[in-house]
């Protein structure tokens, strides 16, 4: 039986994938046009990788197998994997028996398949403990999701996607299905624009480029996103998507260097417009948000 205290998500917005069951933009076809290229094309520097000497070769076509699975997937096979990956299966073949070798994939007898093993979960369990950044910020978090009926979230940036570390959720019976691991479009949502907003422009100009190379029709609409983030983050101290990334999904994040050698992170908070709308976002949470940030800025030690 089900708890009657417990949130009804709204998955017709964010389903598994991230993307919504509505009609599909221009952009909304380029960001499954990019989740569709395989995984080895997409490093995570814009740098051609046949010019590094230091590149092992090897090493990134078994790390783009562990990747090649999708959320909520449970079970991939070596077609599929290859497939992904743009590899040939034989090569395949021989990373996934070398990663079950080696505990990081294990194979169903019964599916013919592989699934994570128990040594990429505990690889997994000791970098997210070792971010003990989300502890400092689970608590703030979870007030704020409940101050302003959403969700609200920590994220860190994965090639070009912005992916949660720690998420929370408010007491509104239509909320984001968002949770730990869910993936956010680097161009067009806020969390994905505020990052743009405070890494390097070295970093942020790589960036860019990636994303233009994908897909060169796409570009002005997603580089016009990109643009008015960046002038946001300038007037509001944070950035904005009031429908951008998901038709009638508001959000804002704000960015911030926590320090300890680590890449920038940010925060975000978000819910169906209908629920939370923009002006509300701006004037009540915004302030909030950028406190949050301001606590966590330098807090991990190096």
């Amino acid at each position: 039986m089900s708890n009657p205290n417990s949130p009804v998500y709204w998955a017709y917005i964010v389903p598994p994938d991230g993307i919504a069951l509505t009609q599909r933009s221009a952009a909304d076809k380029w960001e499954l046009h990019r989740k569709e290229q395989p995984v080895a094309s997409r490093s995570q520097n814009f740098s051609t990788e046949e010019d590094d000497r230091s590149f092992i070769t090897a090493l990134a076509r078994g790390l783009d197998v562990l990747s090649s699975f999708k959320r909520g997937e449970e079970f991939l096979g070596n077609t599929e994997i290859a497939e992904r990956c743009g590899l040939p299966k034989s090569t395949v073949s021989r990373l996934t028996h070398t990663l079950t070798r080696r505990g990081y994939l294990t194979y169903s007898e019964a599916h013919g398949k592989y699934r994570h093993g128990p040594a990429l979960m505990g690889l997994a369990s000791v970098v997210l403990g070792g971010l003990n950044i989300r502890a400092l910020a689970r608590e703030r978090l979870q007030d704020l999701a409940y101050f302003a009926n959403a969700s609200a979230g920590l994220g860190v940036r994965d090639r070009l996607s912005m992916r949660y570390v720690e998420c929370c959720h408010g007491r509104a019976t239509i909320l984001l299905n968002v949770e730990i691991g869910t993936r956010m479009s680097l161009s067009r949502s806020a969390m994905g624009r505020a990052y743009l907003a405070v890494c390097d422009s070295r970093e942020r100009d790589d960036l860019m480029d990636e994303i233009r190379a994908i897909d060169e029709s796409a570009w002005p609409r997603l580089r016009a996103g990109i643009e008015k983030g960046l002038r946001d983050y300038e007037q509001y101290g944070c950035a904005t998507a009031f429908g951008d990334w998901q038709e009638k999904v508001s959000g804002i994040a704000v960015g911030f260097h926590p320090g300890g050698g680590l890449p920038p992170m940010v925060l975000n908070c978000g819910a169906p417009t209908v629920m939370t709308p923009p002006d509300f976002l701006l004037s009540e949470v915004r302030p909030r948000l950028i406190d949050i940030a301001r606590s966590l800025t330098g807090r991990v030690g190096g």
